[in-house]
């Protein structure tokens, strides 16, 4: 799509919060420094730095309540974008409009002093988000609280990691009551427990705001956003759809690597997508002699992580076992797998419904189940009374990367139930190495054959 032609967003009849008409920003670039002097006195007689647009002509709206992905290259424009709509730098031409309090999580650390310390920029930066100080004294504890940075709150900025300035940043951006969310690959640091923090925060705001979503994750481009922008060189390559205007930037990224334009007939990313590996229990033996098994590294149970509920029972461990009962710290991907789940009742439950879903580290479900068909019936339980539920199942091929198993336990039926506890990182596995090449995950196969076809006589 040309640089003249650039579409505009179709927008229905609903509000729009954010609104950004023929916008470009331009830099002066100095071959050396005397010429930005001679520039300053001669002025516009003549010219001695040339001219770089980082961004031009960039014309689409954004909805309230809608999630636009901004994806493309580094040095595409993306950061630059998403300054100018957050007000942190002015246009060379064009305007932006924006409805709403903005909170912006822009660079790593931006709206913070390094020589101050945590507390002190928690003021700093809510001021800037607009809090007064009276609104930053009365959430100062829960926003440490979400950050999670212990002692070190009271320790200098520069002091700190980089995991540890996104926390702080990440907890202010939570409790400002923003209406539209500006993200900028803040979230490409961090262990990956806070990062399911940082999704479920965003899986929520989703319901109640607007976000614009800056990421190289494609996954989460796709999971977050209902449509995206894709920039090229400072102008709009694509709009639309999300996971379209994903699809064709990835693929466009694979034809660059092989060194040209696509050839006749699908790419190599279309093949891909096409030939999805076949995932085989009977291929099995074959894995473990090669580097193509899939191993799921198994964390230990953390007996005091975030959970929630009604508290009429409690889940006390949750573990990957082997056939003797013992909790494994490896499982692989193909083989049965078996997820136990122990519980102690603190009350009276009427009916018991035990359950777990694995989600991969931006929160999507991936796979689970529960105990509902187990037994005809209620499932009744009285105080003091211990439980053991069980789930055996084939582990599909996951993508290399961090998953997380939820578990929970509720009282009532399949479509209506009391959430009792639940647990939503109960247990942590990182899944390596492996053959999936697309896709979330990769069932495994009774059989898969490729013979050649018999030739009639």
């Amino acid at each position: 799509m040309s640089s003249e032609s650039v579409p505009t967003l179709a927008v229905p009849n609903t509000e729009a919060v954010i609104e950004v008409r023929g916008l470009g920003k331009c830099y002066q670039l100095y071959d050396k420094p005397v010429h930005r002097m001679l520039q300053s006195l001669i002025g516009g007689r003549q010219r001695f730095y040339r001219e770089f647009w980082a961004l031009r002509g960039i014309d689409f709206e954004v909805r309230r309540g809608e999630t636009l992905g901004i994806v493309g290259r580094n040095g595409a424009g993306k950061s630059t974008l998403l300054q100018l709509i957050a007000g942190t730098l002015r246009p060379s031409e064009g305007r932006t409009a924006v409805h709403g309090r903005v909170a912006a999580l822009l660079e790593l650390g931006s709206g913070f002093n390094p020589e101050f310390t945590g507390r002190q920029n928690v003021y700093l930066n809510a001021s800037i988000l607009g809090l007064s100080r009276s609104e930053v004294d009365a959430r100062i504890d829960d926003i440490l609280a979400y950050a999670e940075i212990g002692d070190f709150v009271d320790q200098p900025v520069r002091s700190y990691s980089t995991g540890m300035v996104m926390r702080l940043a990440f907890a202010v951006v939570t409790h400002v009551d923003a209406d539209i969310l500006i993200i900028d690959e803040a979230l490409a640091v961090g262990d990956a427990f806070f990062m399911q923090k940082c999704m479920r925060y965003l899986r929520e705001f989703r319901k109640r705001g607007t976000m614009l979503f800056v990421s190289h994750d494609g996954g989460a481009v796709t999971s977050l956003c209902e449509r995206a922008i894709w920039l090229e060189r400072g102008r709009v390559q694509r709009i639309g759809n999300a996971r379209t205007v994903m699809e064709a930037y990835i693929e466009a990224s694979v034809i660059e690597r092989q060194g040209g334009a696509s050839a006749r007939g699908p790419t190599r990313l279309h093949k891909a997508r096409e030939m999805l590996p076949a995932q085989v229990d009977s291929r099995q033996e074959l894995m473990d002699r090669s580097t193509l098994r899939n191993d799921l590294r198994v964390f230990p149970f953390k007996p005091d992580i975030e959970g929630f509920g009604e508290c009429k029972a409690q889940i006390t461990h949750v573990a990957f076992r082997n056939e003797s009962g013992n909790a494994v710290a490896m499982v692989v991907a193909g083989e049965c797998a078996t997820l136990e789940i122990d519980l102690l009742a603190e009350g009276a439950i009427d009916n018991v419904i035990v359950g777990f879903y694995v989600k991969d580290r931006l929160g999507q479900l991936l796979f689970g189940d529960n105990t509902v068909l187990c037994h005809e019936g209620d499932f009744a339980v009285t105080p003091g009374e211990t439980l053991h539920a069980s789930f055996r199942f084939v582990m599909p091929r996951l993508l290399p990367g961090d998953y997380f198993v939820a578990a929970g336990l509720a009282e009532g039926t399949q479509e209506q139930h009391v959430i009792q506890h639940w647990l939503h990182e109960a247990l942590r596995f990182t899944a390596i190495g492996g053959t999936l090449a697309s896709g979330l995950i990769g069932i495994p196969m009774l059989d898969v054959r490729l013979e050649r076809a018999a030739h009639e006589p």
